[in-house]
């Protein structure tokens, strides 16, 4: 049998609690092993109901458990660079919640830890080690499509609770761009396989909590451009599509893919009927799995992490210049 990490996940975060930790559990290489709250009961009940072994009333006290390796950090995006560098200053792993911090100075300041203390620590982007992804970019690489020329993206929901942590304005890191834009700037870095030379933005705010509803832009790349449309108050919908000088291909789960089914990627050969629509399906898998046993195997044969911090800083500037050039009406450069 394997030997496995062992896991502490700091707060009791819907993500981590309803996505993340069960998935883990599931994992070949990844144990979680304790969990942590501001609130030492919600801490207990949380560790009762998914069969944790420790529960703690602070992430402090967690991050003071010898036995804990590593620590997956889904709190709000504010914390995550402070939690994550204490984790780091006491020797545990850190695979912090996207997006890495508020600003690419968090980002670096996030990579000057890691240096320091010789920990590994990567931003949570589940989408860019799931197969769908790994198997689309190799499609895209081997020219089924022709010569790569244009990306869309569309990724929505609807939420206007002001209290969710999403609409908080005041304590930075709420809004479409940092929640959900970020996925179509990642995976088109990731496509491209290049950084886009300059952006322009779009944004519209909520009147009352400020935050960005509606965010569009278009990403100008030496290959190519890629554009998106993300909003936390539209219809719940994601697509991703690629438009080479050949042919076409869709995701049609590019983000919250599925865990109880199959994903599917189309294959179109250019015909605008569809007479000749491929469907690829991927095995049944779920993502945040292989995002946790990806980075407990780096840990276990000390290897590089699949995607470093160098990574999410050059997101994160790429998510300053969409807010600038939304400010200034201009093209602006990451």
């Amino acid at each position: 049998m394997a030997r496995k990490v062992k896991w502490g996940i700091l707060s009791t975060a819907k993500i981590g609690v309803e996505k993340v930790i069960p998935a883990m559990q599931k994992g070949t290489f990844s144990e979680v092993v304790a969990i942590a709250s501001r609130d030492a009961e919600r801490a207990q009940s949380t560790a009762d109901r998914l069969g944790i072994p420790r529960a703690f009333g602070s992430y402090q006290e967690l991050l003071g458990d010898p036995e804990v390796e590593a620590v997956y950090n889904p709190l709000p995006n504010h914390l995550h660079v402070p939690w994550s560098i204490r984790a780091a200053k006491a020797g545990k792993h850190v695979l912090c919640e996207k997006p890495v911090g508020l600003s690419s100075e968090d980002a670096r300041e996030l990579i000057r830890a890691r240096d320091r203390t010789g920990v590994k620590i990567q931003e949570a982007f589940m989408v860019r080690t799931h197969p769908q992804w790994l198997g689309a970019v190799r499609r895209i690489r081997d020219g089924l499509i022709g010569q790569l020329t244009a990306i869309q993206y569309v990724f929505s929901y609807f939420n206007r609770d002001p209290d969710n942590i999403r609409n908080r304005f005041d304590i930075g890191g709420g809004g479409g761009l940092m929640d959900i834009g970020c996925y179509p700037i990642t995976t088109s870095r990731l496509v491209f396989g290049e950084e886009p030379r300059r952006v322009i933005g779009l944004i519209e705010r909520d009147p009352e909590m400020k935050i960005d509803r509606l965010t569009s832009a278009i990403l100008d790349y030496p290959s190519g451009q890629a554009s998106f449309l993300c909003s936390t108050q539209m219809v719940g919908y994601q697509r991703a599509h690629f438009f080479g000088t050949e042919g076409r291909l869709e995701i049609e789960n590019p983000f919250n893919a599925p865990n109880d089914r199959p994903c599917r990627v189309f294959l179109d050969g250019g015909d605008p009927f569809g007479g000749n629509l491929q469907t690829i399906e991927f095995e049944t898998c779920d993502q945040y799995t292989i995002q946790g046993d990806r980075f407990s195997k780096a840990i276990l044969e000390d290897s590089e992490v699949p995607t470093p911090l160098e990574d999410a800083l050059k997101n994160m500037r790429v998510i300053e210049a969409i807010f600038r050039s939304a400010e200034t009406g201009r093209w602006e450069e990451p």
